[in-house]
């Protein structure tokens, strides 16, 4: 069960929690304690802005503010009474919302007919109208208002850029009738990506990475930047969504910061009569939407034991105690534990490459060497964090070893590590899974002759590159995987129309890399077993990606095998298509380990 999107006001304290027989996302609150449903479990809350949504919850003094998942509209709710109705009525997606207490509105991204805009919704018709606070940039995400309601911050970037390759700081004033006026772009000092601004006065702290590392930085009103914080360690994850918060000022002056090392990450709090900060809460290995309440930091903890944790946090003594959730889901139960493990990328040398392992909890004993899964994440400018994922268990109870790789590429290992997929998709990326492979091999006894491998999206097209392009893997499986990325190019949504070419180069100037790294044009070099999955509602893979595939392989004499979910998006959440998944998976994995 996972939990998101943390809001909380003097109202109360509000929550996303997953739905698994339905799969939509319940808004949560507490009561006396426990965590109960503040709405119907009918009424689902999810934004759709960019594809990958968030920010589709925040609160106000009285109420509760959510984008429904099926309309996308955003809804006003009376946590007293319950009462809810629209605040928005059109054709539009909305995300990314927050509260502003100086004008009583709520701000949020609108994203329609292929343009973005920064909007302030009112709650009532006797209010000002909803009204466009901005709309020249490409895209719009984290919009805050400094506590006097006198400044608004946020952040834009434009195409074909990502908003983890080069976004700009903007800030504004607002004028008495909520509408802005000085609006102004604030550069980086050299090209880098900001997120998540706040306010600390007048000055905005600015999470940045244009020395390398996302730290973070004080723009003063004179327009200087300030580094805060030098540890070389990113202090947030790549902004797929909207509505991250990964750092807080606090009321004394002290600050709490999110930190990522080798994929962990690490809460630091900081009083205002302190010079440094001390880590706290040490068995969560991942924290977001941070947010002040009073005495208390609130956020959504993740542990590699537990599930997802509504953690609060004594910013005076650091004490850490959870309000909801953080249960065992097996309390009988030994959980397999992730172990780190770090390879270079080449005999040289380099950047090294790192994951989790985890070892099997079964056969593990009577078996010399056991067969592993490589799991690629997605993205593929995400990261795999070391996080109780009941996928993993499974195969870990089934008597498979599980190993998450963070190839070149991923998020949170500061920027170089991240932009070295540049033009380099298909390569770096497959060829740090067949090392990682090789390492376990040497290392973890793994047996050679079952290692497997599987990925998600763009994890699934690394799957496929890595069947095609190495005789590492005896089989593999891709889940919603890309399969042809001329095709996605044409199809893909605005958020990552230029993606493909920072990921590949474009394709008048670099033809042979779409040739060459396209699983689809290579189908006759994939001879060993595969698997597919796929949703057929998917919006982002879409399903002909799969089709075109499986037809290929077909066609050259092979006999994969393929499922497709009527019910399905792009990423299962429904519980009994997980668990069918899973089952014909381990199918899969079982027939391949006896032919070996």
């Amino acid at each position: 069960m996972q939990r998101t999107e943390l809001a909380a006001s003097a109202t109360g304290v509000f929550w996303l929690e997953s739905d698994p027989v339905s799969g939509g996302n319940v808004i949560m609150t507490l009561e006396a304690g426990v965590g109960i449903p503040l709405l119907s479990r009918s009424f689902s809350a999810r934004s759709q802005v960019n594809g990958y949504g968030g920010g589709a919850l925040c609160a106000g003094p009285e109420s509760v503010f959510a984008v429904e998942a099926s309309g996308q509209q955003v809804y006003h709710i009376d946590t007293a009474t319950g009462a809810c109705s629209p605040l928005t009525d059109d054709d539009a997606c909305y995300g990314g919302l927050s509260w502003d207490a100086a004008h009583h509105r709520v701000l949020a991204v609108r994203e329609a007919n292929g343009r973005q805009q920064l909007m302030g919704i009112a709650l009532t018709d006797s209010e000002s109208a909803n009204c466009i606070l901005h709309e020249s940039e490409d895209f719009y995400s984290a919009p805050t208002v400094s506590a006097d309601g006198r400044h608004l911050a946020w952040v834009s970037w434009s195409l074909p850029d990502m908003p983890w390759v080069a976004s700009v700081l903007w800030t504004a004033s607002i004028q008495r009738d909520g509408s802005l006026t000085q609006a102004r772009r604030w550069p980086s000092p050299s090209k880098g990506s900001v997120q998540q601004p706040i306010f600390d006065g007048d000055d905005v702290i600015v999470l940045s990475d244009h020395e390398g590392w996302w730290q973070p930085w004080r723009l003063a009103s004179s327009g200087q930047w300030h580094l805060l914080d030098g540890t070389r360690e990113d202090h947030a994850s790549a902004p797929w969504q909207l509505g991250e918060r990964h750092h807080q000022c606090l009321p004394d002056g002290g600050w709490v910061r999110v930190r990522y090392q080798a994929g962990v990450g690490q809460l630091w709090l900081c009083s205002g009569n302190e010079e440094t900060g001390v880590r706290i809460a040490r068995e969560y290995v991942d924290f977001r939407c941070l947010v002040v309440q009073g005495q208390r930091v609130l956020c959504i903890a993740r542990s590699s034991t537990r599930l997802d944790t509504v953690l609060s946090v004594d910013w005076a003594t650091g004490h850490a105690e959870p309000l909801s959730g953080g249960e065992e889901p097996f309390p009988e139960m030994t959980l397999s534990q992730p172990e780190l493990f770090s390879v270079p990328t080449s005999a040289g040398g380099g950047d090294p490459v790192s994951g989790f392992f985890y070892p099997p909890m079964l056969f593990a004993s009577v078996r010399k060497s056991v067969p592993v899964i490589l799991i690629a994440h997605g993205g593929p400018t995400s990261t795999a964090y070391p996080v109780l994922n009941l996928q993993t268990q499974f195969w870990c109870h089934q008597g498979f070893a599980v190993a998450e790789v963070n190839y070149r590429g991923s998020s949170g290992f500061g920027r170089a590590f991240r932009m070295a997929l540049a033009g380099s998709w298909g390569q770096v990326d497959v060829a740090d899974m067949e090392r990682a492979a090789r390492w376990l091999v040497a290392n973890k006894a793994v047996d050679p002759a079952r290692l497997f491998i599987q990925g998600r999206s763009s994890g699934g097209y690394t799957a496929l590159l890595a069947m095609v392009q190495t005789d590492v893997f005896a089989a593999g499986a891709s889940q919603f995987g890309v399969s042809d990325p001329r095709r996605l190019r044409a199809m893909t949504h605005r958020f990552e129309s230029g993606y493909l070419d920072w990921l590949l180069g474009s394709p008048d100037d670099c033809p042979d890399n779409w040739q060459q790294r396209s699983p689809l044009a290579q189908a006759d070099r994939l001879c060993r077993p595969m698997i597919f999955f796929q949703g057929a509602q998917d919006r982002v893979v879409v399903p002909q990606q799969t089709t075109a595939i499986v037809n290929a392989l077909r066609r050259n004499g092979g006999s994969p095998e393929v499922y497709v979910y009527p019910d399905e998006g792009h990423g299962f959440r429904k519980q009994s298509n997980v668990a069918d998944m899973l089952e014909r998976l381990l199918r899969f994995y079982r027939r391949q380990s006896t032919d070996q």
